[in-house]
């Protein structure tokens, strides 16, 4: 009898527990599968283009009508937040002493100082981890510098110079824009004149004289690459 006892005893024993240890390494084995998923057409995209040549429309417009999902990298600043602004939306605000931080623990992908103001710039390395666990393709808007930066780390990356049809023409956008100084302007210009001897690095260029054509020329682009790598 008392052994029948210790005998249902153990078996109760082992219903109760055994539940809990399953689940718990149930738990942990998909935890880990969400953190390295397997991306076979993983791919890192590259945009880099003049200021005026429209890109923040332009991108929007992409990202709605990709045929693959873009997350677009969240840039890191050391530059303050202006009004409506908030951390972790357009930007990444760090103070100078936790970028410099970041960058000594080797944490960018690519950094610059914008205009020599005084405020850095940088795509930090685990927004294409970010991209990745959402199981989407890497979005980077950034200089041509930073640009070449990246396909140096990522020799299959994507990388689109978008262009502006005439320099005359960006700086009619520039001047309507109505948002920066003359002397401003001029740097833009210069800047503008200093990226354009880079576009040849690019694999695709992309003119932006209408909208909506050159959208289309995008998604086309991202369409043909997600064909190869699929």
């Amino acid at each position: 009898m008392c052994a029948d006892l210790d005998f249902a005893f153990c078996i109760l024993h082992f219903a109760f527990c055994i539940p809990p240890l399953l689940i718990l390494y149930s738990t942990c084995f998909s935890a880990d599968m969400t953190i390295s998923p397997a991306l076979p057409n993983f791919r890192v995209v590259v945009l880099s283009g003049p200021s005026g040549a429209g890109k923040t429309t332009v991108v929007e417009r992409m990202i709605r009508q990709s045929p693959v999902k873009l997350v677009k990298s969240i840039s890191a600043t050391t530059r303050p937040a202006r009004i409506g602004e908030t951390d972790g939306d357009a930007y990444y605000f760090l103070s100078p002493q936790d970028f410099a931080e970041r960058k000594s623990r080797d944490e960018f992908l690519e950094t610059a100082e914008v205009f020599g103001v005084g405020h850095w710039y940088g795509t930090l390395k685990s927004e294409v981890d970010r991209a990745r666990l959402m199981h989407g393709w890497s979005l980077l808007e950034i200089d041509v510098h930073g640009a070449l930066r990246v396909m140096e780390l990522y020799p299959d990356a994507l990388s689109i110079f978008l262009m502006p049809p005439s320099l005359d023409e960006l700086e009619r956008r520039l001047r309507e824009r109505r948002t920066d100084a003359p002397a401003v302007i001029e740097r833009r210009l210069a800047q503008a004149r200093e990226e354009l001897r880079y576009v040849e690095h690019y694999q695709h260029h992309v003119i932006n004289d209408d909208l909506d054509r050159a959208v289309g020329e995008l998604v086309a682009i991202l369409t043909n690459a997600n064909r190869t790598v699929a």
